[in-house]
């Protein structure tokens, strides 16, 4: 199972209670206060793990307590304060506080830490009371209870490429091809449920990951079929591959299924819908589909569009696809890096690569 977004309790640890002691030595007849403080309370902390891709784990149990500080004891001995305890989430992780919405922290590098709750303050002993006016105290503060919320965890996954598109464009046979990724594969739309990453190596010390993302449709900005999943996860993406359908016995255009899911990338955020995007029209191995062909390739030509025609089952267009999708990774990285754009790799002109 895939979860991706779900609200868990967090309680920090009560504090110990502080000790009412005195010293009983003998030959000290007016031994004075030596009650020790309460421990704290344990806290409780969110930790980046490369190893974990969903939050199934908060699924089965979504109520998490830190230990409690022991209490104090005579002879000025301090109570142990609470172990903190360490969550383990994804990369990827964005934590708020579900009750004001208050944004905790976003989680995207390995061992990288936040505070969901902090442990609560152990209470004093008698010892800290004393004065010159005051030399047998006999009051001692209670652990204060531990402080307790409920986060609202949401992962958005962390991948380079994301491959978007319409439900049975293809996205999940390319991925497959492209990397170990399994996703499901079938001949009906909305097979993948849940986005699936892969990593795709390009070269003996180039790699890049790769995520296939739940099918799109009119209407996804507003929650229709997958799209709330489809949009939160394709924010974090530095580049998106847009899969178009060749096949002419699905009955859609794809030139109106490309301006569909622009219309639903600008709904949502017009800074996701501004994302640089590398157009594939896939399935080009069909007999009938080079009319289709033929009017995409039209169409990115007078819009200056980069378009691949490729078959994700065949293999033919991946190469140069490969290509195409690391040299504009890296000319991205130099733009953030404030660096010359690196020189264009060997890849075909403007409309892309042809499969034949």
């Amino acid at each position: 199972m895939f979860v991706d977004e779900i609200d868990v309790f967090v309680k920090g640890g009560d504090g110990g209670a502080g000790c009412v002691s005195f010293r009983r030595e003998k030959f000290v007849p007016y031994g004075g206060p030596d009650g020790g403080d309460g421990g704290d309370g344990g806290s409780i902390w969110l930790e980046a793990a490369p190893a974990l891709t969903t939050l199934l784990d908060f699924h089965y149990r979504r109520h998490y307590h830190a230990e409690r500080g022991t209490h104090g004891q005579g002879s000025n001995r301090h109570g142990a304060s609470g172990d903190d305890l360490i969550l383990k989430v994804p990369l990827g992780t964005v934590v708020a506080d579900r009750d004001t919405g208050e944004l905790l922290g976003d989680l995207t590098a390995p061992g990288q830490r936040i505070l969901a709750i902090r442990g609560a303050r152990g209470g004093r002993g008698n010892a800290r009371f004393a004065t010159s006016t005051n030399q047998a105290p006999r009051r001692a503060d209670l652990g204060r209870p531990g402080p307790e919320r409920w986060l609202h965890m949401e992962l958005k996954l962390l991948a380079d490429v994301g491959v978007i598109g319409f439900p049975n464009a293809g996205k999940s046979t390319l991925v497959s091809r492209l990397s170990a990724a399994r996703p499901k594969i079938a001949d009906y739309p909305f097979t993948t449920l849940e986005p699936t990453l892969g990593i795709v190596r390009a070269a003996e010390d180039r790699s890049f990951v790769i995520a296939d993302l739940p099918g799109l449709i009119p209407g996804a900005a507003e929650g229709k079929g997958l799209g709330h999943q489809f949009l939160r996860h394709t924010e974090r993406t530095r580049l998106l591959v847009h899969m178009l359908d060749l096949d002419p016995q699905t009955g859609r255009d794809p030139i109106d299924d490309l301006r569909a899911i622009d219309r639903e990338l600008v709904a949502y955020s017009a800074e996701l819908a501004g994302r640089p995007q590398i157009i594939v029209a896939n399935k080009a191995d069909l007999p009938d589909a080079a009319p289709s062909r033929e009017r995409i390739e039209r169409h990115c030509a007078e819009n200056g569009l980069t378009l691949f025609v490729i078959s994700a089952v065949t293999g033919n267009g991946l190469t140069e696809l490969v290509r195409a999708v690391v040299a504009r990774l890296d000319s991205l990285s130099a733009q953030e890096a404030g660096s010359p754009d690196p020189p264009p790799a060997s890849s075909p002109g403007r409309s892309g690569a042809r499969s034949r």
